[in-house]
């Protein structure tokens, strides 16, 4: 059978609900594929490029996918990817990742696309590796969608990114591992890295504050109040993410801005009022406070050159898992970052489906996780 690949419309979209469902049921957290409001938002967007696949002579809907992007960043993301049951096996997935990539691609408005992939098969895996993409690390425990799921990150680049990208020279003993298996999985380079000398930092007991932090989560007042602290795109970067929640401890000390996803069960920690080094003695309570908003996982995104911020963020329970090559343009080079994230669920790997590509990352992850929560005990002679 044959299938059209168009543009998404207006009029479809009470066809694209019923895909959504069709695929995953009530089980799905992302709301382009169950909110008409912001499906109608995302089609009538730009910066977002949305295809779906009809069966040609029927107009059957069989398949979406999106690309959303982010102009000030140049970076986007590979979303709602669906097929529906009766017309999988026949390359369709594949189809619609590579068309709306290129349409992204071809535009010239992004240098990076990602796509945080399901790792309970190995398709979602092989559709992305199939078209360009290549795995960049994991999120342990990062999604609620058939219960807590964990994520594999993979990223597609456009041409002549990854030669114009900054080097760095040291990172946190803590992040070599999961910069070896970059490097072995996808063929990047980080060059000669080394360890940076160690920080002292109390232990996480030590930390705690006990002051007492309150959630608002106003969106429109979290946005415009975001807007006027941040106003330079440069100094809020954490592309497509748009913060909703912020966290306020009791002394007034700072405002971290954050995306909570409570369908997802998931937080991400946007930007911190008046510099992100004045919430890291206050992590632990921060994730108490956003344990009980409903999210039992956050993560962070820091530039793999912030020494000091990776140290800060190690030394409070928070777990490298992925490293993005490339995400930062600034003038005509490209920045590394990294993803580092911290759960209050037990991890379970036994029922992932690694492909071997992210054999490496599950070993680095497991290194990084044993070295924060099991560490060794001295030995007395």
């Amino acid at each position: 059978m044959t299938m059209t690949i168009t543009s998404a419309t207006l009029r479809d979209i009470a066809d694209l609900r019923q895909l959504y469902f069709d695929v995953y049921g009530h089980g799905y957290p992302v709301a382009l594929g169950s909110d008409p409001a912001v499906m109608r938002r995302l089609i009538a967007d730009p910066n977002t490029f949305w295809l779906t696949a009809r069966r040609s002579g029927t107009g059957e809907l069989a398949g979406s996918a999106v690309v959303q992007t982010d102009p000030g960043t140049r970076v986007g993301k590979l979303v709602g990817l669906a097929v529906h049951p009766a017309h999988r096996q026949a390359g369709l997935a594949g189809e619609l990742t590579g068309s709306v990539c290129a349409a992204a691609f071809d535009g010239g408005c992004v240098d990076s696309v990602y796509a945080t992939v399901r790792m309970v098969t190995r398709g979602p895996q092989n559709v992305v590796l199939r078209n360009g993409f290549v795995p960049v690390g994991l999120m342990p425990n990062a999604a609620e969608v058939e219960g807590c799921e964990s994520l594999a990150l993979f990223v597609r680049y456009a041409d002549g990114v990854l030669t114009r990208r900054e080097q760095v020279a040291e990172v946190p003993e803590a992040l070599l591992p999961l910069l070896r298996a970059c490097e072995d999985s996808t063929g990047i380079g980080f060059g000669p890295v080394a360890a940076a000398p160690a920080a002292a930092n109390p232990p996480r007991s030590a930390r705690r504050s006990g002051a007492g932090f309150e959630l608002l989560d106003a969106p429109g007042f979290v946005r415009r109040r975001f807007l006027e602290l941040f106003p330079d795109p440069a100094s809020r970067f954490f592309p497509l993410h748009t913060p909703n929640a912020v966290l306020l401890p009791g002394d007034g000390r700072f405002e971290a801005y954050a995306q909570l996803d409570r369908a997802a069960g998931s937080c991400a920690l946007v930007a911190v009022h008046p510099h992100l080094g004045a919430v890291t003695d206050s992590l632990e309570p921060l994730m108490d406070a956003v344990a009980r908003a409903g999210a039992d996982y956050v993560e962070a995104l820091l530039p793999l050159a912030d020494t000091a911020g990776l140290a800060a963020f190690l030394a409070q329970g928070f777990v490298p898992g992925a490293v993005y090559p490339a995400m930062r343009r600034a003038a005509d080079r490209f920045h590394d970052y990294v993803v580092l994230s911290r759960t209050s669920r037990q991890i379970d790997f036994r029922d992932i489906a690694a492909d071997g590509l992210l054999q490496g990352y599950l070993t680095a992850y497991l290194t990084a996780w044993t070295s924060t929560y099991l560490p060794l005990p001295e030995v007395v002679s």
